[in-house]
């Protein structure tokens, strides 16, 4: 296969997944460790890629989040797949947090079918999701509401969050860093997911794949902290072992493409 050949497809595996490893690619285009190594440091240096120790990843703003509109269809299997395993996760009965994010309302839809749930939300879609069940207690927390997104953030917010110590906290993330840094766009949403993982007994992280590698530009710790990762596919090498490390369960959730 002709170098130009092999960047094409490097790039739309990358472009599919997020993420690619060295041996993936290795094995996949039948060729050496030296010459995936050679096209990715191309690939770089033309600023289409970012390089990772390992494999490589979308090269993506660090600065501006995507659209909320194109954030709620893109990777929408992927999400369900995840929401599906966290709720089942989850017993009736329990209180949990759930935050900002389309991945968050994937999650709420998810647990329509439970009994007798306590929720705090910041997301006043989760909210509207989740009203519509007589037996669930849904709690909003105050704040100031941001048109984009419909998410409601602030001191008031994390004050709000404090004052609980709920069973579940389920966070999203907008990236993770290949050393477990945990990655967002906006510091008011950080300093909520913050108090969302103080505030809980058990926290989950829902992440599809394509957050593997991705560029944020506001650290909100380290994926040590949590006690669960939930993804669609398997992870990079660093980041699994990070997870055996630290002793964070994973969870797998293929969609019906991937498995």
């Amino acid at each position: 296969m002709k170098q130009t050949q092999r960047h094409q497809q490097i790039l739309q595996v990358i472009k599919t997944q997020g993420f690619v490893a060295t041996e993936e690619l290795v094995e996949s285009l039948n060729v050496s460790p030296q010459t995936i190594r050679r096209d990715l440091n191309v690939l770089a240096e033309q600023k289409l890629i970012h390089r990772h120790h390992g494999g490589a990843s979308l090269l993506s703003s660090s600065v501006v989040n995507d659209s909320y509109s194109n954030r709620k269809i893109k990777q929408h299997l992927e999400k369900e797949s995840i929401a599906q395993k966290i709720a089942e996760q989850i017993p009736n009965g329990a209180s949990l947090f759930l935050d900002i994010g389309t991945t968050a309302e994937t999650i709420a839809r998810a647990l329509l079918e439970h009994r007798d749930l306590r929720i705090i939300t910041n997301n006043i879609h989760v909210a509207s999701l989740l009203m519509v069940k007589d037996d669930f207690n849904v709690i909003m927390a105050g704040g100031a509401l941001r048109n984009k997104d419909g998410g409601i953030v602030g001191e008031a917010t994390i004050d709000f969050i404090k004052q609980f110590r709920l069973d579940y906290g389920v966070v999203t993330v907008s990236g993770i860093d290949l050393d477990g840094s945990l990655l967002d766009f906006d510091y008011h949403e950080v300093r909520v997911t913050q108090a969302i993982i103080a505030s809980s007994r058990n926290v989950i992280l829902a992440a599809d794949h394509s957050k593997f590698g991705r560029n944020a530009m506001i650290n909100i710790g380290n994926i040590a902290q949590i006690d669960q990762l939930y993804t669609d596919l398997p992870v990079p090498q660093d980041i699994g072992e990070i997870l055996k490390r630290e002793d964070v369960q994973l969870t797998l959730c293929p969609t019906q493409l991937s498995s």
